[in-house]
């Protein structure tokens, strides 16, 4: 059994511990005691504060994706031509196999795509270098206007198209 003088000694020692916590100087058992009940109490409220910003913040991150869903992107294709190379820029809404059919005009067209860059985050967008095959020239209007086709293409015709292909 433990005796009170057992009980008090354990007790001296872990009050020997709350000074250091509420960074507080005074010897008072009582003060002590209160200091750190401020100090639990003023981290309660700091808690709080910072889980109500995040609230906050999370309501504005999905507003904010809310009204990205709803945001329409203008079809724009740009292609330049540096030397042999054909640089294709290309950002539109984001819908089926768009990417498969820019890349099926590509190779309609002759094209070899040497490096390509694709985000489909929230809507398409396509940085690509294409190189001709073989030496034809190929004009920067007749890329611009396959691609611009491409994109248009609804896609139920390819759903077609590619099922033909997986049972061949």
């Amino acid at each position: 059994m433990v005796t009170k003088l057992q009980r008090r000694t354990a007790s001296r020692r872990k009050l020997q511990f709350l000074p250091t916590l509420s960074d507080t100087k005074s010897v008072k058992r009582s003060s002590i005691v209160l200091n750190v009940l401020l100090q639990c109490h003023k981290l309660k409220v700091k808690l709080e504060e910072i889980h109500r910003e995040y609230q906050n913040l999370m309501t504005i991150r999905n507003q904010y994706f809310t009204l990205l869903k709803h945001i329409q992107v203008s079809k724009e294709v740009k292609v330049e031509k540096v030397g042999e190379e054909f640089v294709v820029k290309v950002s539109c809404n984001k819908g089926r196999d768009k990417l498969i059919s820019i890349l099926e005009a590509f190779e309609e067209l002759g094209l070899n795509v040497v490096r390509a860059r694709v985000n489909c985050s929230h809507f398409f967008a396509m940085e690509a270098i294409a190189v001709a095959q073989d030496q034809k020239t190929t004009d920067i209007n007749d890329v611009t206007q396959a691609i611009l086709m491409a994109i248009e293409k609804q896609g139920g015709e390819h759903i077609k198209d590619s099922r033909q292909v997986s049972k061949c």
